[in-house]
């Protein structure tokens, strides 16, 4: 058993020290980024959708892969926009310690760029600029008859199906199932991590496709993975933590 210490007032044992004190000297080296999945997001009161406590485990009249889908937002728009209200959107959501540490790692030169699952906007939010939502963001919408931006705020309050001042349906800016990720977006995503030197992988079991796939563009020298369960990339890693995400990067 390896004898415990004490780093910033917490009891840990040696392997963690060691991960954490490697994780530090690769992220030293400049040129990472970062590939997150919704537990990123969790620790801010997010929840994410296939843990024991995600959405995909919680009761609905409609399966909740269903109701996010093109054809249900098409024929069950109400339905879709009662979900979507209610389990969707977090306005008041703060970023955590591992948003803050990414953009953090961002400003110091190490991090060039954070690709991200989620869209809840928070790595904007703790101040990461290159940012490459792959799944876009609730914090955009548009009328679908003329192309009209709407705020988070005006569809949120809006009394059941959101419509623009022209009569057109409001769309959230995300990638429902059964839609194309933007292709702009995922250019970027792919030149990133294919220069990078070192890929992050975190909050993310790297079960949803396409977005998953974009590994495979990855061949950089240090590979690190942290998620609480396992991903099909672990044997492949460097560095595997397994312990809240957020913790790793306050250790940091």
């Amino acid at each position: 058993m390896f004898s415990p210490f004490f780093f910033n007032g917490v009891v840990m044992d040696k392997s963690y020290r060691e991960r954490i004190a490697r994780l530090k000297e690769i992220l030293t080296e400049g040129n990472a980024v970062f590939f997150g999945g919704a537990g990123v997001s969790t620790e801010s009161g997010i929840p994410d959708f296939r843990s024991t406590n995600g959405l995909y485990n919680e009761e609905y009249a409609y399966p909740p892969e269903q109701i996010v889908s093109h054809t249900f937002f098409i024929h069950n728009t109400a339905e879709f926009y009662r979900f979507y209200k209610k389990k969707m959107l977090f306005p008041s959501a703060e970023p955590n310690a591992c948003h803050i540490g990414l953009a953090k790692l961002e400003k110091e030169g190490k991090l060039r760029a954070v690709i991200t699952q989620n869209i809840d906007g928070l790595h904007q939010k703790a101040g990461s600029k290159t940012v490459y939502e792959l799944h876009g963001s609730v914090w955009r919408n548009y009328c679908m008859k003329c192309g009209k931006s709407h705020t988070m705020y005006e569809l949120k309050s809006a009394q059941g199906v959101p419509h623009c001042t022209c009569g057109g349906i409001v769309k959230p800016d995300v990638v429902l199932y059964e839609e194309g990720l933007d292709d702009e977006v995922v250019t970027g995503a792919i030149r990133a991590i294919a220069s990078a030197n070192t890929l992050i992988v975190g909050g993310t079991s790297l079960v949803v496709y396409p977005a998953a796939g974009l590994l495979r563009y990855f061949k950089g020298k240090n590979l690190v993975v942290i998620n609480r369960t396992p991903t099909d990339v672990d044997g492949s890693a460097e560095l595997l933590f397994t312990e809240d995400i957020g913790k790793v990067f306050a250790d940091l």
